[in-house]
Order: C-alpha cells, then sequence, then structure tokens
C-alpha cells in the first residue's frame, strides 16, 4: 500500500465522529468478530502463564483488549496504536481493568522490549506493505519469550481472478449486517484500491519470514484470515 493509502486510513481514527462510532463497525464487517476474539485468547492461553504480560500491537478502540481483559483477570497488557484519540477510546473501553494495560502511542518501535509472554495483532497488518509488514512481525517476536505465542488475523484473500468476487462478499455481509449499502459499497472500493491486501499464502510467509514457527491457520471468514505462530 502506499504510504497516502496508509494515511488516509490513519486520519480517520483522528475524526471525532469515526472514533465515536468505531466500536459499532467490527462485528458489521469482520464475521465471527467476537468469535475472533474468544479463539485468540484461547490460543494464547494454551501456552502463556495464568499471570501473562501481553503485547497488542494495533490495541486502538480496546475491543481485543477489553474482551481478553474480561476473560483472564490477571493477564496485564501493553497496547501500541498510532492514534491518541483511539488509545483514549481503549482506556474507556477497559474500564475497571484499565489498570492493567499500558497504553503506548506510536508504532512497534515504541514499543517496550518486553520479553512479554504473548503477543496479539488483529485487523491491522493489513495497513502495512509486504516489507514493511515483515520488519514489523520480526519486531514483535523480538519481544516475546522464546516459544511465546503470536496471534495475527487482518484482511488476507487470493489476488486472482476471483478477488472481486470476494470482495463483493465482504461488501454483502456488511449489508447484511445493518451496514447502509452506500457505505458497504465505499468500503469496499477502499479495500480494493488503498489497503495492501496479500494472498493467504504470502501472508503465511511473512509470518515465516519474521522468524515464527508453526504457523497455523485458525480462522477463515470471508476476505479476513487468522493465524497462530510461535517465537
Amino acid at each position: 500500500m502506499a504510504a497516502d493509502g496508509a494515511q488516509k486510513f490513519l486520519d480517520k481514527f483522528a475524526d471525532p465522529a469515526a472514533v465515536a462510532n468505531y466500536a459499532a463497525n467490527p462485528p458489521r464487517f469482520v464475521p465471527g468478530f467476537a468469535d475472533l476474539h474468544r479463539m485468540t485468547g484461547i490460543l494464547l492461553a494454551e501456552q502463556v502463564p495464568d499471570d501473562a504480560h501481553i503485547l497488542v500491537l494495533g490495541a486502538g478502540g480496546g475491543l481485543e483488549l477489553h474482551a481478553l481483559a474480561s476473560a483472564y483477570p490477571r493477564w496485564r497488557f501493553t497496547g501500541v496504536d498510532p492514534a491518541r484519540a483511539m488509545l483514549d477510546l481503549a482506556a474507556q473501553a477497559l474500564g475497571a481493568d484499565a489498570g492493567r494495560a499500558e497504553l503506548v502511542e506510536g508504532y512497534i518501535d515504541d514499543a517496550p522490549p518486553g520479553p512479554f509472554d504473548g503477543a496479539v495483532c488483529l485487523l491491522t497488518l493489513h495497513f502495512l506493505a509486504a516489507e514493511e509488514r515483515t520488519r514489523t512481525v520480526a519486531a514483535i517476536r523480538a519481544r516475546l519469550k522464546p516459544g511465546a505465542p503470536f496471534v495475527a488475523a487482518h484482511g488476507s484473500f487470493p489476488q486472482d481472478a476471483t478477488s472481486g468476487q470476494w470482495l463483493d462478499r465482504y461488501a454483502a455481509f456488511a449489508v447484511a449486517s445493518g451496514v447502509d449499502r452506500e457505505h458497504a459499497s465505499g468500503a469496499r472500493e477502499a479495500v480494493s484500491t488503498a489497503v495492501n491486501m496479500l494472498a493467504p499464502e504470502a501472508d503465511e510467509a511473512v509470518l515465516r519470514a519474521a522468524g515464527f514457527r508453526d504457523v497455523t491457520p485458525f480462522y477463515m471468514a470471508f476476505t479476513w484470515r487468522g493465524w497462530v505462530g510461535y517465537a
């Protein structure tokens, strides 16, 4: 994705109206959104201690932070996001659990060195071009304890003659979830033109190139994919 395309998406998260309405959108565009959070917690809990410290990249909005903090009351979190308004929203979403989370404004290079017991990056990596994506994922791995789990999920679908059909399904799911048809069409166009989507096999290759082993897909829902790998 071109830098200006990425900046347009970041600019949206500085818009007070977009931030205020953020929480309503992911469940309408991402099939099984709440279940994705549950599966993420299960995959982490298989390996991490009861008092785990989890790194969450792209933590703005706080939806995954809230879900994980609610399900695992002894975990601590460091959440990283470049949008201050979205971090403020995350603090609100955490509510009484906010004391268990350190929220850092910035990118992966601004995250503490760890080592962390596990890491999560949901609905974020598709904003990065392949080279920067690999660098970012490698920087996540460098902050993990040996064998620690990393859960990633984001837009990823075949980049071939079927791409248009997958994008149509993405928009159709949003409409079926209550999104205005014009809004869904605009989102489809944005994904098509301004987000750096990779095919699933290319995304898996990024995780392996960054040093993760035993990379395994666990989630597939129209244009979305999720994987778990281990440092």
